[in-house]
């Protein structure tokens, strides 16, 4: 499986620990940036890996900004993305399993690099059960649409 990521300049220095962990659980890695501490803007980020997982270059995405909401959001605009922002890990888990979710966010102001391993290591683990919460899934892409639900 391949993972995309991506951070602000806010995030940097969160991801590649990030990076290094995700390969240490045995997954590929695409770094989609940036590789500087220079002030950029995150909903640029926030596409590339949306992009990305839409296309199915990479089968997930995970992204870091100072709250994790801001590059979610962004992520969110691109059409069969399901971006979640989480700071702990049940939640990552849950989004997982109930809401088929493919990206993951977080913020590097809010959770430490230990947490947000534990948060990434729960939210990859976790599989979409389908059942009850395929039908809402697909509500949800109804609503992307302009479907009724």
């Amino acid at each position: 499986m391949k993972i995309g990521i991506a951070s602000d300049h806010v995030g940097i220095e969160l991801k590649p620990i990030i990076i290094d962990y995700i390969k240490e659980l045995g997954y590929e890695v695409e770094d989609f940036g940036p590789q500087s501490t220079e002030r950029t803007d995150y909903p640029k980020y926030g596409k590339k890996v949306a992009d990305s997982v839409v296309s199915k270059d990479v089968d997930l995405g995970i992204l870091i900004c100072g709250t994790g909401v801001g590059i979610s959001i962004a992520a969110n605009k691109v059409k069969g993305i399901r971006a979640v922002v989480c700071s702990e890990p049940y939640t990552a888990r849950l989004s997982r399993e109930h809401n088929n979710t493919n990206i993951l966010a977080f913020g590097s102001r809010v959770i430490g690099s230990e947490l947000a391993k534990m948060i990434v290591q729960q939210w990859l683990e976790a599989e979409f059960e389908g059942g009850r919460h395929a039908n809402r899934v697909k509500m949800i892409g109804n609503i992307e649409e302009n479907f009724e639900c």
